[in-house]
């Protein structure tokens, strides 16, 4: 089985985004949201090793990201703090 560049691409964005949605704190009010996403993007990632492209892969990446946006905004400015002080 070949790998394609846009597979490993794809295998390298979901690793990075998994590590990323692990380290979310429980506080946030996205960590459940994001505990589903992430066992979609493992089992996606499962499947593009075993050298098939699963439905919906797009999708889960996106929101993915959209999690991690929303989750960081939720992180208080310390500058903005400071400033309020």
């Amino acid at each position: 089985m070949t790998i394609t560049p846009n597979r490993i691409l794809a295998m390298n964005e979901a690793r990075l985004l998994v590590q990323r949605l692990e380290r979310l704190s429980a506080d946030s009010s996205w960590a459940r949201r994001a505990s589903g996403v992430r066992g979609g993007l493992l089992r996606a990632l499962a499947s593009l090793e075993d050298g098939t492209h699963p439905a919906g892969l797009e999708g889960l990446l996106e929101r993915a990201r959209h999690i991690l946006i929303q989750a960081a905004r939720e992180i208080p400015d310390p500058e903005r703090n400071k400033r309020r002080g």
